[in-house]
């Protein structure tokens, strides 16, 4: 009889262990930048805390630097499961939602807080709900920074010192139609392939935030980097909706506060950090120019703006201008 209840305590000791494993969620946060990218740093901010604040019931696993695919297919993956939490540029989600283009329009946003009052604001919150019709949860929009341009012929200081320069770009129309515009050769090329392209000539020039030029060390296939702030570049956390909505009520409230306060974070340090980014690429030989004529520059692109509100209408550009004052 002891024999029996010894093995009738373990089998139930077996079957609860079981249990708390089938009950215990991981989630796999996938983003495409480097481990030194504060993307990274928010990751890790966002792992430390869903795993402290669910006792450790929910776990998270990063892939950074495009382990799980380029961004396309991160997305892809974040809609389909495969991934449960994608964080991306929002130029990467516009396939599904192209009205949220309007928020990269070049020169949108004269400043951080006006951008981060309309994303966080009815405009910003209205694209991640549309997100939800693509089977994604958007969980809010961490900092990329403002995009400037990069080149190896010389100091970007006008809109026609652009003329004949073979430009990466991403898939933002908007910009395309920018650089197009201003007499560039726009060309699209993954983020993951930039360095190889850069180095061995396949174009000579593209347009980053300063901390993406950094993290991705393209100061060394590139001499120039110009301070245009041409366009604020933001990210997009989203996760799986189905995924999200498996979660109990506790854990999706955790998994929501946690990416407000990592946003938070990452945004903060995005701008504390620029000066020392700065510092840093002119260490490592750029040469930094920041006289730039930014009102050339915003009269030179008024088409792009005609362009995008003839395709998808002027509904949100307005809700935007309202929004940000």
């Amino acid at each position: 009889m002891k024999m029996f209840l010894k093995a009738l305590g373990l089998a139930s000791a077996l079957a609860l262990g079981a249990h708390g494993a089938l009950a215990e969620t991981t989630l796999k946060l996938a983003h495409a930048a480097p481990d030194s990218d504060l993307q990274q740093t928010l990751a890790l901010f966002f792992k430390k805390e869903v795993e402290a604040r669910t006792n450790g019931e929910v776990k998270v696993n990063i892939f950074p630097q495009g382990q799980l695919g380029n961004d396309g297919q991160m997305i892809d993956g974040a809609r389909s499961g495969i991934v449960d939490i994608v964080m991306s540029g929002l130029n990467n989600f516009t396939g599904l939602v192209p009205q949220a283009g309007a928020f990269e329009l070049p020169f949108m946003f004269p400043n951080r807080e006006t951008a981060y009052k309309v994303l966080d604001g009815a405009p910003g919150q209205s694209i991640l709900k549309d997100l939800e019709g693509f089977g994604l949860k958007g969980l809010g929009y961490p900092e990329n920074g403002y995009r400037n341009i990069t080149n190896n012929r010389g100091p970007i200081k006008e809109p026609s010192d652009l003329a004949g320069l073979q430009m990466r770009v991403n898939n933002s129309k908007a910009l395309n139609d920018m650089f197009a515009l201003l007499g560039a050769n726009p060309q699209q090329i993954p983020v993951a392939e930039l360095y190889s392209a850069l180095e061995t000539g396949v174009v000579d020039a593209q347009d980053h935030p300063i901390g993406v030029v950094l993290s991705f060390k393209f100061y060394e296939v590139q001499k120039y980097l110009s301070l245009s702030q041409h366009a604020y570049a933001t990210l997009a956390l989203a996760m799986n909706l189905d995924k999200f909505n498996s979660l109990t009520a506790e854990e999706q409230q955790i998994i929501l506060d946690v990416s407000a306060e990592a946003v938070a974070m990452q945004r903060q340090l995005s701008v504390a950090k620029e000066e020392e980014m700065l510092a840093a690429l002119e260490a490592e030989g750029m040469e930094i120019n920041q006289d730039v004529d930014s009102a050339a520059f915003q009269a030179a692109v008024k088409p792009v703006w005609d362009a995008f509100i003839a395709t998808n209408g002027d509904t949100l550009v307005n809700e935007i201008m309202e929004a940000s004052k």
